[in-house]
């Protein structure tokens, strides 16, 4: 490529980058300028003393909160239910698998991967209603379904992460237990997996932030728009996702529009926050790794 080639690639690069982050500042002052306005403690507690409702003495029936937790716990719920499953199918397939059955299972998990959200949904929602007809009503949308719905939505690209981080270790240092006499469990359990371990946080984070936006799955597996804290993951429950589309689809005036615009500030936060606490984990990783 002659510099004149170079020169325009790296203008094109530098225009597109600034259009992206025009249009993401776009977008941040847009919530701002609604949804700012309506930040206030009433928002989040509604009539409820905030140490009332942090302590769960008093249920919260007009604020935020019940849906901050029932976000919180969700994510937490379907990350810890998709990370070891997606680390052991990651590891089988980047150690253990045979090319061919290989070969169809990066098939398999690329297609899961592109299965619209709405269709886990959907097979969620009939889940429920088996599980409700097998267990006399007991059992039908929750928290748990959903968790396991959204674990079962992120698990791809788990599962690809994993095993792309591993596939990338180089052949020294995938050779040197071996050649030591370690088996080749050891070898992925000792040196392999804390070698990548930093690296493997990003699919991490790449589920987290998947599992907070998602719309779709929940709706039809167990959010509603008033249920409270739930009391266990059998319940029903509230994110704010649900809360953003029912307000901004059934809003009744401009004040309770303002209220969905300050909720997607809120999930938007929320988001960064996770984002953040993961970014800190994979540098504390990275550090501790390094000075071993």
């Amino acid at each position: 490529m002659n510099r004149r080639g170079e020169l325009i690639l790296i203008a094109f690069s530098w225009c597109c980058t600034l259009l992206l982050t025009a249009a993401v500042g776009t977008l941040l002052l847009f919530l701002l300028r609604r949804g700012l306005s309506a930040f206030d403690m009433a928002l989040f507690f509604g009539d409820t003393a905030p140490l009332d409702a942090l302590l769960l003495r008093r249920p919260v029936f007009d604020g935020l909160f019940p849906a901050l937790f029932g976000t919180v716990v969700l994510v937490f719920l379907a990350v810890a239910c998709a990370i070891p499953v997606g680390l052991a199918a990651g590891i089988y397939l980047a150690e253990y698998a045979a090319p061919a059955p290989k070969r169809l299972l990066n098939l398999l998990f690329d297609v899961l991967a592109g299965i619209p959200s709405i269709v886990i949904g959907l097979a969620g929602f009939a889940l429920a209603i088996v599980l409700h007809r097998t267990f006399s009503g007991r059992i039908g949308p929750c928290l748990l379904l959903s968790a396991l719905s959204l674990a079962f939505l992120v698990l791809p690209y788990l599962i690809r992460s994993t095993q792309n981080t591993l596939e990338a270790v180089d052949p020294v240092t995938r050779r040197t237990a071996l050649a030591l006499g370690a088996s080749k469990l050891q070898n992925i359990l000792y040196v392999l997996l804390p070698n990548r371990m930093a690296d493997l946080t990003g699919g991490i984070i790449l589920a987290v932030g998947r599992c907070a936006e998602d719309t779709a799955v929940i709706m039809l597996t167990g959010v509603v728009a008033s249920a409270g804290i739930p009391d266990s993951l059998l319940r029903q429950y509230e994110a704010l996702p649900f809360y953003i589309y029912y307000i901004s689809s059934q809003y009744s005036g401009p004040d309770e529009l303002e209220r969905g615009f300050a909720a997607a500030l809120v999930l938007l936060f929320l988001c960064t926050a996770l984002f953040l606490l993961a970014f800190l984990a994979q540098r504390r990783l990275k550090e501790r790794l390094f000075y071993r």
